[in-house]
């Protein structure tokens, strides 16, 4: 035999069902309210006739630009695709991508290096770091480059050995080449935020982690290596990824130190067929946009991949994956 739990009433004429869910009664309605008509009638979305406006205005201005792109004759898209391939802008293109990945690796595991002094709690350490930061920070990259560069002109030689004592020297000119200096000259300035980038990395990681780790008796390398740096990159990949964008373009100014980068050859281009300025300018821009669209998926990826475990349910599908889904279900609808 069942019993069934009667409604309850409150003073407001609302009722609730056995499991104390709120339901409203019909004496709780307004008269004349005519509660069908209230469910069948329609809803209307919000207007936004701002937004219209102003996209309106957007499609006007990109269109325009665009019709100018291919329709103004001074843009000379064919000596754009004449000069895209030549040997002179690939080789600056190589010079510009090796510079800036080699750049990139030393600038991150020096930043490394510099944010931990900066936490340590060795004064000496923490001051050294926070002196180099203020430093690196403050003076352009173009300075720190012709600095370098007069090197020589500050040290002939340069040696290791005992503080005021024997010591094994060499010629300056003879162990830093030109590259040399400018990857050295790019690595100290980029250490310098790297070394932020990865310190507010460091920080936003839970401090329980660290009290866990403590308490598991793990050694504080493998701590660092295992659990703080894996969850601390969730933060500084994407703001380091930016830093490698920033590094790239900069890398244009190494142009001024006598290295022929892809900047460099298309001003020495430029000097030597003036009337291909513009066509040369269009394909640095161009090489550009590819690298650092290239370096922008790679981002995507990574932290993608460092984002598993963070999020309850699955992660979004990439771009590949929504492409291959639709065309999945077109093959099947049309099967």
């Amino acid at each position: 035999m069942t019993t069934t739990t009667p409604p309850r009433t409150d003073q407001n004429n609302a009722t609730a069902d056995a499991d104390g869910r709120p339901t409203v009664s019909a004496n709780a309605v307004p008269e004349g309210v005519n509660l069908r008509a209230l469910a069948e009638r329609r809803v209307i979305p919000l207007r936004h006739p701002v937004r219209w406006v102003i996209t309106a205005l957007v499609l006007v201005v990109l269109l325009n630009f665009g019709q100018t792109l291919f329709t103004n004759p001074a843009w000379e898209w064919a000596k754009v695709g004449k000069w895209f391939f030549s040997p002179a802008i690939l080789a600056g293109l190589q010079l510009t991508l090796l510079a800036t990945g080699i750049s990139a690796v030393v600038s991150f595991l020096g930043g490394i290096v510099v944010a931990l002094g900066r936490l340590s709690g060795n004064p000496i350490l923490s001051g050294a770091s926070w002196l180099y930061i203020w430093v690196f920070r403050s003076v352009p990259l173009i300075l720190v480059l012709i600095f370098l560069y007069n090197l020589g002109s500050l040290y002939p030689t340069i040696g290791i050995g005992i503080p005021f004592g024997p010591q094994f020297e060499v010629q300056t000119f003879t162990l830093l080449s030109d590259l040399t200096l400018g990857v050295i000259g790019l690595s100290l300035s980029e250490i310098a935020y790297s070394a932020e980038v990865v310190r507010s990395g460091l920080l936003a990681v839970d401090q329980g982690q660290h009290e866990a780790a403590k308490s598991l008796g793990i050694p504080r390398r493998r701590q660092f290596t295992r659990i703080v740096l894996p969850q601390a990159l969730r933060s500084i990949v994407p703001a380091y990824v930016n830093q490698i964008v920033g590094l790239l373009k900069a890398s244009s100014l190494l142009f001024y130190v006598s290295l022929l980068d892809l900047f460099g050859v298309v001003q020495n281009l430029g000097s030597t067929y003036p009337t291909d300025i513009i066509p040369l300018l269009v394909v640095a821009t161009i090489w550009y946009l590819i690298l650092t669209s290239a370096i922008s998926i790679i981002q995507y990826y990574v932290e993608r991949f460092y984002a598993r475990g963070t999020t309850r349910t699955a992660l979004p599908l990439t771009p590949f994956q929504r492409v291959r889904a639709a065309a999945n279900s077109l093959r099947g609808d049309s099967l």
